[in-house]
């Protein structure tokens, strides 16, 4: 029948094995594979085409169609697992097969081309993209991990996450850490992560978990010149206040003369003490004598006037 439609029968088998072992050999576009597979009550070592639908699902990603004559909940349920493409159910008519091949070839071929958009994404990406799981290791990383800290991804998936962050940001990782895998989310955390080099990098974390794969999906972006830039914007705003401090202070100290008492300004002119003040603030003068000056000044030039 599969000739019939112009199909290329690679190979064909009765046990479970046997079937991952052909589709591992051979590398066909589809399978067509029976549930009712030995391994119920049979060979030990053999197993039921249902558990060798999800090993082929897991090792190779080739769509599986299921053939079956149980159409019960119970034995469905236990094959969705395996996420099928379709199934037939025995006995069928020739245009049933037909028609579910083509489904599933299509469906493939457009599941397919997603994957492969996903993985250019996840490979391409300028931010780091990681899994983690529960257990404290990386389970993949993208390429920007490499570029950015100088470690293979090998490398850094070969210690627990924990070891590359800086040890003055590691309690509060952790923290962060064990609300992700609670079910929270982390928005804008940052840490430092060490560099091959010895160096360290700021990173800008967004987390989620998947509890049921039991696994930290996240992104992180390379901040450190954001870092750098706002260090050297506070140093300098530092240097700005201690130099207009400085100002200040040098405003409240004015040159006198010694001898006349008169004030020198910001452009060298000399003024009297009256003419100064007048000039930089409100003030205004009522000009009189005080008594020190009466009697030093004042009396004795009265008495000589009068003496003549």
């Amino acid at each position: 029948m599969l000739t019939t439609f112009g199909y290329d029968v690679v190979g064909v088998t009765s046990s479970g094995r046997e079937a991952i072992a052909l589709a591992e050999r051979t590398g066909p576009h589809l399978i067509l594979l029976d549930m009712a597979l030995p391994g119920d009550g049979g060979d030990p070592s053999d197993m039921t085409g249902i558990a060798a639908a999800e090993e082929i699902r897991r090792r190779f990603s080739i769509p599986v169609i299921f053939t079956t004559a149980a159409t019960d909940d119970a034995t469905l349920r236990r094959a969705n697992v395996t996420e099928p493409y379709g199934y037939v159910a025995k006995p069928f008519a020739e245009r049933e097969p037909r028609i579910n091949i083509e489904l599933a070839l299509l469906k493939h071929d457009a599941n397919r081309q997603i994957h492969e958009m996903e993985e250019r994404f996840f490979n391409e990406s300028i931010d780091m993209l990681c899994f983690l799981d529960f257990n404290g290791y990386f389970k993949r990383l993208n390429p920007a991990w490499e570029r950015t800290l100088g470690f293979t991804r090998k490398e850094l998936m070969s210690r627990p996450f924990i070891e590359f962050v800086h040890p003055d940001d590691r309690e509060r990782t952790l923290k962060q850490n064990a609300e992700v895998r609670a079910g929270g989310q982390a928005l804008g955390f940052e840490n430092r992560y060490l560099c091959k080099d010895g160096s360290y990098r700021w990173f800008l974390w967004n987390a989620a978990s998947g509890l049921s794969e039991r696994t930290i999906y996240s992104v992180a972006r390379d901040i450190t010149a954001r870092k750098q830039a706002e260090e050297d914007r506070e140093r300098l705003v530092l240097e700005l206040q201690a130099a207009l401090a400085e100002v200040r202070t040098l405003q409240e100290i004015l040159p006198i003369c010694s001898y006349c008492k008169k004030v020198r300004d910001d452009e060298n002119y000399w003024h009297s003490v009256d003419s100064y003040i007048s000039q930089h603030t409100k003030t205004r003068f009522s000009h009189s004598v005080c008594p020190s000056c009466y009697a030093s000044i004042v009396e004795p030039h009265l008495e000589g006037t009068d003496g003549e």
